[in-house]
């Protein structure tokens, strides 16, 4: 909910400060740093306190830096407030898996999947309850200012319930995951993955409107399609990797994904586009998580954390390259053809499936 509302106000943000799109896809760029910076150190102090402190003081965090890029009053100040909020997000990131791995390793089932899912719906929520606000001509500022009050409390309170911080943080606990052959296939996984779905966001609407010469409200439908089913998707998560188990879930998904995206390039036509991005989020949509579990499972309790955090961080750097690689593919062999990347991407997954058993 907290970034997809930040970045449903950023044109506004953007008015406010007068700032060119160059100007602001750089200072952008501090989002991911921040994230990329913090993930490995809370990975660290996590392996030696547990997740739980972590993840609640990240967590509240989180909501009290909220307000912040609403209120900078220069581009530097803007960047500040959103390195910052790179960084509480990249730990509350890493802190938050590791604690919902622990949890999973306790229940009876297959729980992991469902805590993305509950990710992928907040996006949706933020998304609406931000064009909801401004519609109605409240301000960033105290639209940002106001959720950001409530999720420091939502945080605080859902917090007491998190397993004990002794549980996942024993004597002697690595700070870094050791390097291996497993944890580097994973990373590849999650980095095809997070590329892509960085891809979608950026570019899905572009590709409608510019390329298929769709309407507004018809572009947009592209990236809704993608969120709603990736949230179904890791709804369903859980039982399917019980029922198929999880090789077979990333493989097929990753199949279903690429296979399905690119009959849609084929077709060319707003429709064929949007079920497109729909079955792309479908297809995917378990994928990382089962990544991270893997990373956990292939590594002792004690260095979750860390093993979460190297995958996780090859993620986001997917994440993060996205959109400027499409960008420039596109420019080089036209939209359509940077967007056959993505079937390349899900390719690999499909290739490299074994590695989440």
């Amino acid at each position: 909910m907290a970034f997809s509302s930040l970045y449903a106000r950023l044109p506004a943000l953007q008015a406010d400060l007068r700032l060119a799109d160059a100007t602001l896809g750089a200072l952008l760029l501090a989002t991911a740093l921040g994230l990329l910076v913090a993930q490995p150190l809370a990975a660290a102090v996590a392996a030696r306190t547990g997740s739980a402190p972590v993840t609640r003081a990240s967590a509240v965090a989180l909501g009290a830096v909220l307000p912040l890029p609403a209120l900078a009053p220069t581009p530097l100040t803007l960047g500040a407030a959103l390195g910052a909020l790179g960084a509480c997000n990249g730990a509350l990131d890493v802190a938050m898996n590791a604690q919902g791995i622990a949890v999973e390793r306790r229940s009876p089932r297959r729980v992991y999947a469902s805590f993305h899912a509950a990710l992928s719906f907040g996006a949706v929520a933020g998304a609406a309850g931000a064009g909801a606000l401004a519609g109605l001509g409240v301000g960033p500022e105290l639209h940002l200012a106001g959720l950001g009050a409530a999720l420091v409390v939502v945080a605080f309170a859902a917090s007491g319930p998190l397993l004990a911080a002794d549980l996942d943080a024993p004597a002697g606990a690595a700070r870094l995951a050791a390097p291996s052959r497993a944890l580097l296939a994973l990373g590849i996984v999650a980095f095809c993955c997070l590329l892509a779905e960085g891809a979608v966001f950026d570019w899905s609407a572009v590709y409608l409107r510019r390329t298929l010469e769709a309407s507004e409200a018809t572009a947009a439908a592209g990236v809704a399609a993608f969120s709603l089913t990736m949230g179904l998707g890791r709804l369903m998560g859980d039982r399917l990797a019980d029922r198929l188990g999880p090789v077979w879930l990333a493989r097929g998904g990753a199949a279903l994904a690429g296979t399905s995206f690119a009959l849609a390039l084929l077709a060319a036509t707003p429709p064929a586009a949007i079920a497109g991005f729909a079955l792309l989020g479908a297809g995917l949509a378990a994928i990382f998580p089962l990544a991270l579990a893997a990373a956990s499972a292939r590594s002792p309790e004690a260095a979750t954390a860390p093993a979460i955090a190297a995958v996780s961080t090859a993620g986001y750097l997917g994440l993060v390259c996205g959109p400027p690689s499409i960008g420039l593919l596109s420019g080089l062999v036209g939209l359509v053809g940077a967007l056959g990347l993505l079937v390349v991407l899900c390719a690999v997954v499909v290739l490299l499936a074994h590695s989440v058993r």
